[in-house]
């Protein structure tokens, strides 16, 4: 018996690792598990992490035991308490398109490492790839994660070390009407009962629509710009409104390609103007007056930052239109990159 077990043990370890994280949009809609299982590919089992969700939408802020293997689908049944409600998710993730995805490492940084070749997005470099700031740009495949928002509306990305996050798809769990089973397992071991749960958390207006709406895309184009010729682009880093994390690197920072993005929540970018001449601008957007002016730009958009000459400042265009930020930043800064005007190479 136990030769049996260290043999699936050991089967196990040789499988490709990812973390699973679990995470609600706010505090008030945080949710508990009774039952969970994730399907994978070669047939073992992996489950979440012990506990409810944390952390904030697309990000639990947590890690937990390494799982293994290929996610396929879950099984999942939860209870929602703000809406005193049990629910089931039952889902099987599109197959072909999991199977790219796991093919993919996606670039991480623009600095120094051994590695001259010029950077791509991604490559198709399999499951073992871990980004070193010396050795590698690239990351594999590092963290399966499950947001649950209200009504039983659940989303699932993709995460690929720090950089990049990627929504795989949204889902819907179904209300599972008989729970007096589920009840007892749940809270056989709580201090409060199910009644004293709900009159505490319990909210008539939970609505899903609000992570619903952030999920909206539009077909553009980020550009950056500016009138000096000595004006060299580095990195440009994407958190959208929808959880999607997306970084731009040299060389294709330069020309960064049309495709359909949800709303940007908060942009940074990095560029240089000569030696000693490092710069990082962020911007951070309301979601609600950014999405009217992406819906009268219509698609195929072009979302401009113009920096000013003297790198103090940027101004904001989409289809050359003034488009208002909450709050724009600039800083100087010193990170090492390739062709960099410090010459770190």
């Amino acid at each position: 018996m136990l030769l049996s077990i260290n043999c699936q043990d050991m089967k196990q370890k040789k499988l490709p690792e990812f973390q699973v994280e679990i995470c609600s949009p706010t505090n008030d809609y945080l949710i508990e598990f009774v039952s969970d299982k994730i399907f994978t590919l070669e047939g073992n089992g992996a489950s979440l992490p012990y506990g409810g969700t944390s952390g904030e939408w697309g990000y639990s802020g947590s890690g937990w035991t390494e799982q293994h293997g290929t996610p396929i689908g879950a099984d999942i049944t939860y209870y929602a308490g703000y809406e005193d409600t049990f629910y089931r998710l039952k889902v099987d993730f599109p197959l072909d398109k999991i199977k790219d995805y796991m093919e993919r490492a996606y670039a991480q940084s623009g600095g120094t490492t051994e590695d001259k070749a010029s950077l791509e997005e991604y490559k198709r470099l399999g499951r073992n790839e871990r980004f070193s700031a010396n050795y590698n740009s690239y990351n594999s495949f590092s963290n399966l994660v499950f947001g649950f928002a209200p009504k039983g509306m659940v989303v699932v990305w993709l995460r690929y070390g720090m950089g990049v996050r990627i929504e795989l798809g949204r889902y819907q769990a179904e209300v599972i009407k008989e729970d007096k089973e589920l009840e007892k397992k749940l809270f056989a071991n709580w201090s409060m009962n199910r009644q004293e749960v709900r009159a505490r958390d319990f909210n008539p207006e939970a609505s899903p629509q609000e992570w619903d709406n952030y999920r909206i895309r539009y077909a553009y184009k980020p550009v950056i710009t500016g009138e000096n010729k000595a004006l060299r682009l580095f990195e440009m880093n994407y958190h959208y409104y929808n959880a999607e994390l997306e970084i731009m690197l040299r060389p294709w920072i330069n020309n960064i390609p049309i495709k359909k993005r949800a709303i940007p929540k908060e942009i940074s970018f990095v560029w240089e103007t000569g030696k000693d001449q490092q710069f990082v601008g962020r911007a951070y957007f309301s979601w609600e007056k950014t999405n009217e002016a992406f819906k009268k730009a219509g698609n195929n958009a072009k979302l401009e930052f113009k920096i000013a000459p003297d790198n103090n400042s940027f101004e904001i265009f989409l289809n050359d239109q003034p488009l208002k930020a909450d709050s724009t930043r600039v800083f100087k800064t010193e990170s090492e990159y390739k062709d960099s005007y410090n010459n770190y190479n």
